[in-house]
């Protein structure tokens, strides 16, 4: 049985440059990922990633430009079982709205090679590379 996730991978423009946002986890290993979390049942990614970012940094679908083209399901293994993460790419209409739940300790924003060094895992810095990719073409 694959464990469903979702999230918004969130994005400002700033002087120029594109910075992605990163939310550290309050319990070990404080992993730093985009907002994303569980699909509860009921729900389908979707509303997930929607809800999921509303729970962890604040931010409702008002304050975004999703870009709903724009998507990738990652696969991995997690706590022995497998995992799928569906993100969508976000700009966030204004980068100062960003308040953290208890879930999360910390934020940055990060260029594309800063978020692919802090976040660590070969399958987001392919993702962090395909969405700087999109935002670039």
């Amino acid at each position: 049985m694959v464990v469903k996730a979702a999230g918004l991978v969130i994005y400002r423009k700033l002087a120029g440059k594109i910075e992605f946002l990163l939310l550290q986890a309050s319990y070990p290993p404080y992993h730093w990922t985009p907002p994303k979390g569980h699909v509860d049942p009921g729900e389908d990614e979707w509303q997930a990633a929607i809800r999921e970012t509303k729970e962890e940094a604040n931010l409702n679908k008002e304050q975004l430009t999703i870009h709903e083209d724009c998507h990738e399901t990652l696969y991995y293994e997690a706590k022995g079982k497998p995992k799928s993460v569906k993100y969508w790419l976000a700009l966030l209409n204004n980068p100062d709205d960003v308040t953290l739940s208890h879930e999360h300790q910390n934020w940055k924003w990060c260029e594309v090679e800063d978020a692919i060094k802090i976040a660590d895992y070969a399958e987001m810095a392919q993702l962090f590379r395909k969405f700087y990719k999109y935002l670039n073409a």
